[in-house]
């Protein structure tokens, strides 16, 4: 069901890449008079994440852990992390959703088909606070409030570590289907300044940016690194013409502004050290940003009905587009002290974080305010906090029947969260409210919090020359839910020195965030009714208020997970490495965000909801619903073809295979059941199992000689479905082929780069006509789309180190 808008056939590609791996290695061989080979490098990096333990490799590793380098994660033309990631990592999907409130400004990303937030991310090994933005509409993550990877720029990273493993009993809460380990670059010593500009094939969404890094000296002992980036990326647009008579003198002419948003970041990262004495050094990392962002929402017609009888507000004649203005403000501080006491490593740090997002709707009225309603309203604001503190500490012991030293690690956190909803002006949300987005009214408004403490301990060591194993214990008390507990168990062994097999094993939890707990509001939302869409006032509420228990809701629980891997690695040469890892997850008491609960045809329970002041046509909250098995399978391969004259190709194979099924689904509330509504619709269901890709395989080329350096990367997007609750309107997209091209030079400290992404100007399949489901035409692409619908993109950089 894929589409494109030219004939150029990617599947060239992916047989020129196939030929070059196989056809490379014997054309290096067949030179005539061959010059020493060069010492080949040694592929494998030291690694931090999943282990306690000094000087562990990836291929040592009991848990899969990619290590993406700075070169990499500016290998493409994106700017943003989580599009970098979704493209170098199979296992992540990052879509690009449009028309959906805030989601448009702060969009979420999944690895393994799960949802969001039961990823941790970690910067420099400590966890990161988590948005203040809850997914409330139709889109990948509906329900969670997970870190905003774009808040990170790509200036101040030096390198990423994807633990591709549970890790709840290490790192605690979230770690289900893996971590994010971001690292900063550090020291004192070079720099460098990058200017980037590109622009789609459609002719918008041009993008600037600027970033740089540089190191300094703190006094003889010390160091700071300072990364700044600052871009403006233009809104892109993908919508059709608009045929509905109701949209008056603009009928026939493009109304929808479908696609990216407008968006102005602006980031600082510092990361500094400073050697206090022989034995402890103090450190601090710390980051501030600000993104305005302006996305748009559905285009209000002139008038009501295609009869032109009437029209929707005197102020807009021919109709308007509420947009969305936006502002999320990041910042963060990490400071402690870190050294050796007694043979025993230590670490002492206290960590805040917060995240505010506020929200203004302009271009837009209220129409109960009539003629005179403003235009612009100021909507509220959220604000999600977290302060750590943390002390671990470490040494490695002698123990006789092991081959090397057991590393002993123990660990005492205490973490405060908190979540606050801040009101609107009263225009925002008087009767009607602003269209587009109705504001946070004074009962929405409020703060609340929770306390949680944990301890932990972890064991790991070479117990034979061969075998190498880990456990891992750790306990939680929350103050709002109560107690958890989490062990893994993981081992490795060396068959030969080239074979190896691992495998793990382990419980965790995600506890459930304040922001699904208390997040709330009454907004204007496009849902299926009867048939056919229609924007309907829809209230969220949180499980504990009035009007979410008189639905049937009950408190929420931590979601549990059990989770089982096994592994090969292969390593026959020190230039190519192949890894096959196997997994499965299963979590029970998944939080989901229930149906839109739509109350027309429930007189009973709008009844009830009318008595306590509460008028919407739709009803919705946060519940533990849903028992799901998540199964799948890892390959990634590397190889590297070393060539005459000092020139080199590096080649990757990346595939990801993933299915989710649903093992239980909770009942229905007889208060719901009663009046023939559903907890959790169809819809819901499914998007958990097939609303992403079922497979990704990405095809890497890198060659390098001299100054000169080329990159062709090959992504194939496996199928997945948009369901609905009627069978009848479920949309399957077919795989989807994208071809990444990119050539530089290094002029001496120069770096020149061009490339253009999404070569064959690929675009998904068009969404149906078939119940509206496309909105006339204006929303032709689905938001699910794994690779976004914004076509071909050019773009050039240069770059200064020094």
């Amino acid at each position: 069901m894929s589409c494109k808008h030219h004939h150029a056939n990617p599947h060239r590609a992916v047989l020129i890449l196939s030929l070059i791996a196989t056809l490379a290695p014997t054309a290096a061989l067949a030179q005539e008079t061959p010059p020493p080979a060069p010492v080949a490098q040694d592929v494998q990096t030291i690694v931090v994440t999943g282990t306690r333990s000094l000087n562990r490799r990836t291929l040592d590793s009991e848990s899969p852990v990619d290590v993406i380098g700075n070169k990499e994660l500016l290998s493409t033309g994106s700017g943003e992390l989580a599009t970098v990631l979704s493209r170098l990592l199979p296992s992540m999907n990052f879509p690009r959703p449009s028309g959906a409130d805030a989601s448009d400004a702060v969009r979420p990303a999944q690895l393994r088909g799960l949802s969001p937030d039961q990823t941790l991310v970690l910067v420099n090994g400590k966890r990161r606070h988590t948005s203040a933005v809850v997914n409330v509409n139709g889109t990948l993550g509906r329900g969670s409030a997970p870190v905003d990877l774009n808040a990170i720029p790509l200036a101040a990273i030096e390198r990423i570590e994807v633990l591709r493993d549970g890790a709840a009993a290490q790192y605690g809460s979230d770690a289900i289907a893996g971590v994010v380990n971001i690292i900063l670059k550090r020291g004192a010593k070079g720099g460098e300044a990058e200017v980037v500009y590109g622009q789609y094939d459609a002719g918008d969404g041009e993008q600037g940016t600027v970033r740089g890094s540089a190191g300094f000296n703190l006094g003889q002992d010390g160091w700071v690194r300072i990364a700044v980036e600052a871009a403006e990326r233009n809104a892109t647009n993908r919508s059709f013409a608009d045929p509905r008579p109701s949209a008056g003198p603009r009928q026939g002419l493009i109304t929808q502004r479908y696609g990216d948003p407008d968006s102005r970041p602006r980031t600082l990262f510092v990361n500094s050290e400073v050697r206090i004495n022989d034995d402890v050094d103090w450190y601090a990392f710390a980051s501030y940003g600000e993104r305005d962002t302006s996305s748009a929402a559905t285009f209000r017609t002139a008038f009501t009905d295609n009869n032109r009888t009437t029209l929707r507000s005197p102020l807009y004649p021919e109709g308007f587009q509420p947009l969305l203005g936006s502002t999320s403000v990041d910042a963060s501080i990490v400071t402690g002290l870190r050294g050796v006491a007694a043979g025993w490593r230590w670490d002492a740090s206290l960590n805040h974080g917060r995240n505010r997002f506020t929200l203004d709707v302009n271009d837009t009225v209220n129409y109960s305010l009539g003629a005179a309603s403003p235009t612009s309203f100021y909507a509220g604001e959220l604000t999600s906090k977290q302060s750590l503190a943390n002390l671990d500490v470490a040494r490695e012991i002698p123990v006789s029947f092991m081959s090397g030293p057991l590393t002993v690690a123990l660990g005492l956190e205490a973490r405060h969260e908190s979540y606050e909803i801040g009101a609107g002006e009263a225009g925002s949300y008087f009767g009607s409210g602003a269209q587009g987005y109705s504001g946070f009214r004074p009962e929405n408004a409020g703060e609340n919090s929770r306390n949680n403490k944990s301890v932990y301990l972890n064991l790991e060591g070479d117990i034979t020359s061969a075998l190498s194993g880990a456990l891992a214990l750790r306990h939680e008390r929350y103050s709002d839910f109560g107690s958890t507990n989490s062990a893994k168990a993981s081992a490795r062994y060396a068959f030969t020195p080239t074979f190896a097999l691992r495998g793990t094993a382990s419980n965790g939890f995600r506890a459930p965030s304040l922001a699904q707990s208390f997040y709330t509001i009454t907004t204007t939302n496009t849902l299926l009714v009867n048939g056919a869409s229609a924007l309907v006032e829809t209230g969220t509420f949180p499980v504990g208020s009035a009007a979410a228990r008189a639905l049937g809701a009950q408190p929420l629980k931590a979601e549990k997970a059990r989770n089982l891997s096994i592994g090969a690695q292969w390593q026959p040469t020190r230039n190519w490495t192949t890894t096959v890892d196997l997994y499965r997850i299963d979590i029970d008491d998944r939080i989901v965000f229930s149906s839109n609960l739509q109350l027309a045809n429930a007189p009973a329970l709008s009844r009830a909801l009318a008595a306590q002041g509460v008028f919407v046509g739709a009803a919705r909250y946060f519940t533990n619903a849903v028992d799901t098995r998540t199964k799948g399978v890892d390959v990634v391969s590397t190889y590297r073809l070393n060539f005459a004259q000092g020139a080199r190709a590096d080649l990757t194979l990346a595939y990801n295979h993933n299915d989710n099924e649903v093992q239980g689904v909770a009942a229905s509330p007889a208060v719901l059941s009663g009046q023939g509504l559903s907890l959790v619709d169809r819809q819901s269901i499914n998007r958990l199992t097939v609303g992403s890709p079922k497979d990704k395989l990405g095809l890497t080329g890198d060659f390098t000689k001299g100054a000169w350096n080329g990159r062709a990367v090959v992504t194939r997007y496996g199928e997945f479905t948009v369901p609905q609750n009627d069978p009848a309107l479920d949309q399957n997209y077919d795989p989807q082929w994208v071809l990444d091209l990119a050539a530089s030079v290094r002029l001496n400290q120069w770096r020149l780069t061009a490339g253009i992404d999404n070569v064959t100007n690929r675009y998904p399949a068009q969404v149906t006509s078939r119940a509206n489901l496309n909105v006339n035409g204006t929303q032709p692409y689905s938001v699910w789309a794994p690779n976004g619908f914004n076509g071909r993109y050019f773009y050039v950089k240069a770059g200064y180190t020094w």
